[in-house]
């Protein structure tokens, strides 16, 4: 895995051109931010410059603590109080799908894994869509010695909790994620949810969260009510369908996105689904990774 931005390549090329003392321009590949010549010393100095080192220009495989140094959640605080901070975990083709045969898997990579695993390992919830569950077979998020004293420090239980989407409640109580999670499962319903269906979930040893008005769950007030519990650094791995209504609802700070090196044709779904915003919304590329021509992009809202 290597770093292409903020670091390039072709940045480290050019300032190892100039050599010891030599002088780069900016509107010749310099680097913004030195003096009005654009002078630089050693090439590296360069890359240090743009926020790196020249190990990042070296492909190889990434510690998880370098993981988790390159995908650490910002601090955001109002007020002297901690703001919730929703991000995104998705992997989409060269041609849009987001799923091969309805799971994501078959797109994926061992890479992509370490980085999903990297994104739990730093979050506080991980909230998913009812049916996001019922394909990719969910279970807890398990405790990860790697993180353990990064969590502990940062005032995060030993995993991450899992917060289900569901209008319905019509999910199988029997599975690991609510039988025997690590931390309790939540579901985020509706005020309107069917009774029956919230007392079984209860029983199951689930927490109910109510999350809007009528039967289903409104974002913003999803996001409201899991920081009225503690849960600031969210992340949300979709489905399309849900990734949809946190973008509708200008919900969703940060979006993680692998660029899988495929093509699969189809008719898969995209990452995000639902009726369409009636203005795009614009991100920024903060942060882009690579490894055998997958790409790990992080966007943020601007």
């Amino acid at each position: 895995m290597r770093r292409l931005l903020p670091v390039t390549d072709q940045t480290a090329t050019r300032a190892s051109g100039a050599g010891i003392g030599g002088a780069v321009t900016e509107g010749s590949g310099g680097v913004p931010g030195t003096d009005g010549s654009g002078a630089v010393g050693e090439g590296g100095e360069a890359v240090r410059a743009l926020g790196g080192t020249g190990a990042d220009l070296v492909d190889r495989e990434w510690s998880l603590d370098e993981l988790a140094e390159a995908y650490a959640y910002p601090e955001t605080v109002t007020g002297g109080a901690p703001v919730a901070w929703l991000r995104a975990n998705m992997v989409s083709t060269l041609d849009g799908a987001a799923q091969h045969d309805g799971k994501s898997q078959p797109i994926s990579t061992a890479a992509d894994m370490r980085i999903f695993g990297t994104l739990r390992g730093l979050a506080d919830v991980v909230v998913v869509g009812a049916e996001t569950v019922r394909q990719e077979g969910y279970r807890p998020a398990r405790a990860r010695a790697e993180f353990a004293e990064r969590r502990e420090a940062a005032g995060q239980g030993p995993a991450p909790a899992i917060a289900v989407v569901s209008a319905s409640l019509e999910l199988d109580f029997s599975l690991p994620l609510f039988t025997s999670p690590l931390v309790p499962t939540l579901i985020l319903t509706g005020a309107a949810a069917a009774p029956d269906r919230v007392a079984t979930a209860e029983k199951a040893g689930a927490r109910v969260v109510i999350a809007g008005d009528g039967v289903g769950v409104e974002p913003a007030r999803a996001v409201r009510a899991l920081a009225d519990l503690g849960f600031t650094r969210l992340l949300t791995e979709g489905g399309p369908r849900l990734l949809g209504q946190f973008v509708a609802a200008e919900v969703l700070d940060e979006l993680c996105l692998t660029v899988s090196p495929m093509l699969t044709a189809g008719d898969a779904q995209r990452i995000a689904g639902g009726p369409s915003v009636a203005v795009p919304h614009r991100f920024a590329l903060v942060s882009l990774l690579e490894e055998e021509g997958f790409l790990f992009g992080r966007y943020q809202r601007t």
